[in-house]
């Protein structure tokens, strides 16, 4: 979204699909996933894990637990569909393949195309809709790192190289604690901690201490090193946690309030957004389970391509910004194929290898936003895949050839 940049709205409910050209079929699994049942919500137990509710639920979660909200703004900017481009098409298995295709193919619940901050292409199934607010997963981590930029641009953060104990005296003399800021960011405090979603991992352990006594007892729990602070990317979900908390304690509020007010309303988002709490001390979760319409994921991607630009104002500081997603401003351990054997990782963002600027918001089982600043084109999209890694399924392949896809039809990769 160009800054100053206003469109119309388009009226509640609207459904368009406007790139490829095969017809829709049934939604993949529909009858799996519950469409019988009517796509039925869980309970705090069981939607995280039981697919049968998995629709439901990633498009309810702040009905089964408590939450923040993100209040909309009085003002939103609008989104105005396009003249309709040629197809587009992508390569995958040999074949050349469509937009209907990819939704056929896939479990797709909520897809959004945006160039040059008008609507390319917006698309629902499993009887989902543009009232419904999508589960973020992981995407969440993105906007933390944003509300630490806009901290550091407030000086309510000193530096990215204090340490967090600096600021939450409660970590004084732990391992997170005693990481800086950028190294939290970048997920590379050499604390050992393991995240694969099997239930028996410390993410599971994390999650059910800080339910029981609270987030600053369920960061203290990690102490233990296992290399030197600064020198490897490892994905940890308490490091965007103990972000939080330097959050909480340095602007003395909400991350959602504090978003809210900095993000969310001058962005000119349509409706409310909700980030789940902990019930032990109201932290928020942080390291996901924020959930917002897809139009708004759609306006949050146009803000980041414009990099941080919107409605004739800077809202989120651009060299901050551009240091959090731009590879080559980073150390060669957090590059492209190094950081892992594909993405690269910047401060809470995920980057594409290339020497063009391009970077992501990855959530489990496929909540994604793709970004060309170059191009001005994202990509949204929200999953229900059956494994919590996409790496288990085919969307992680067939997803990067859409993208790509799509990059190649408006520039050059």
């Amino acid at each position: 979204m160009r800054a100053g940049l206003r469109f119309p709205r388009l009226p509640a409910g609207i459904v368009l699909i406007v790139l490829g050209s095969s017809t829709l079929s049934a939604a993949p699994d529909e009858e799996l996933l519950g469409k019988s049942a009517g796509y039925p919500i869980g309970t705090a137990r069981n939607w995280a894990v039981d697919e049968r509710v998995r629709v439901g639920s990633f498009s309810h979660l702040d009905q089964i637990l408590p939450h923040n909200t993100l209040g909309k703004s009085p003002t939103p900017s609008s989104l105005k569909s396009a003249p309709k481009p040629s197809p587009i098409t992508y390569k995958f298995d040999n074949r050349t393949l469509t937009l209907s295709d990819f939704l056929n193919r896939q479990r797709i619940s909520g897809l959004m195309i945006v160039k040059d901050g008008q609507v390319l292409a917006e698309h629902y199934q499993y009887d989902r809709t543009a009232q419904h607010r999508f589960i973020s997963h992981s995407m969440a981590k993105s906007l933390v790192s944003v509300a630490v930029g806009i901290a550091l641009a407030e000086k309510k953060i000193r530096s990215l190289d204090d340490k967090a104990a600096a600021y939450v005296s409660e970590l004084a003399g732990s391992a997170y604690g005693e990481t800086t800021i950028r190294n939290l960011l970048r997920m590379a405090s050499g604390v050992k901690f393991s995240e694969v979603y099997d239930g028996k991992d410390d993410l599971s352990r994390f999650s059910t201490k800080r339910a029981q006594a609270g987030t600053i007892p369920a960061l203290l729990m990690f102490n233990e090193r296992e290399v030197s602070v600064g020198t490897r990317f490892k994905y940890s979900s308490a490091e965007t946690v103990a972000l939080v908390a330097v959050l909480k304690s340095t602007t003395g509020e909400s991350i959602s309030k504090y978003l809210a007010e900095r993000l969310w309303q001058p962005m000119g988002a349509e409706a409310d957004a909700t980030w789940t709490i902990a019930r032990s001390d109201g932290f928020e979760n942080g390291s996901g389970r924020f959930n917002a319409v897809l139009r708004d994921y759609a306006r949050l991607g146009a803000l980041l391509a414009a990099d941080g630009a919107a409605n004739g104002k800077q809202i989120v500081p651009k060299d901050y910004l551009l240091e959090a997603t731009d590879w080559h401003r980073h150390p060669p351990a957090f590059r492209p194929n190094k950081a892992t054997a594909y993405f690269g990782y910047g401060y809470q963002f995920w980057t594409y290898p290339g020497t063009k600027r391009r970077f992501a918001l990855l959530g489990v089982y496929g909540q994604s936003i793709f970004v060309d600043p170059e191009l001005k084109l994202v990509l949204v999209i929200t999953a229900v895949t059956k494994n919590a890694s996409v790496a288990k399924d085919s969307l992680a392949r067939e997803r990067d050839a859409l993208w790509r896809g799509l990059v190649g039809r408006f520039g050059r990769w």
